[in-house]
């Protein structure tokens, strides 16, 4: 129940964003997220004279084993012709300490945001596909809970 008045609230304050052009999560059962199961986001950009952010959301909880996550991620136009292909690597916890870093609203759960493509033009309007899949040592890792994308105009910050 707590987790439900969570999502609202931040739906809510999410709501009032202005330069937000799209944002969702796709939470993984079990808290299990696969490596053969990649997040894919499709989003649709409009406007080509702006600039945009394109930023990864990773929620985890203290189950999650590496102090690290390494993610490949592809960026690909209508045509599913890839723009960006990159692996990253992102700490969730700190390396000396343990310590959990990110935002925590609730219990063991914490919520970070890491950026993926800074000022990024696109060339043509229409739709585009991020792909996001893990790339760690394991088939299956436990403890992530969701990835998310963010894209949002620079425009106004």
């Amino acid at each position: 129940m707590r987790l439900l008045l969570f999502f609202f609230i931040a739906a809510l304050a999410l709501g009032c964003d202005r330069s937000r052009v799209y944002e969702t999560n796709i939470d993984f059962k079990d808290r299990l997220w696969e490596i053969n199961k990649p997040a894919k986001f499709t989003f649709q950009i409009s406007d080509t004279s702006k600039k945009y952010n394109l930023l990864m959301d990773v929620r985890n909880s203290m189950e999650y084993p590496y102090a690290r996550l390494f993610v490949n991620y592809q960026l690909k136009d209508k045509d599913s012709i890839s723009l960006t292909k990159e692996l990253i690597s992102v700490h969730l916890f700190d390396q000396k300490t343990g310590k959990p870093l990110g935002a925590s609203g609730i219990g063991d759960i914490y919520d970070h945001q890491f950026s993926l493509l800074k000022k990024y033009s696109f060339k043509k309007t229409g739709d585009y596909q991020m792909n996001i899949q893990q790339f760690m040592r394991m088939d299956t890792i436990p403890g992530i809970l969701a990835i998310g994308l963010r894209v949002e105009s620079v425009e106004g910050k």
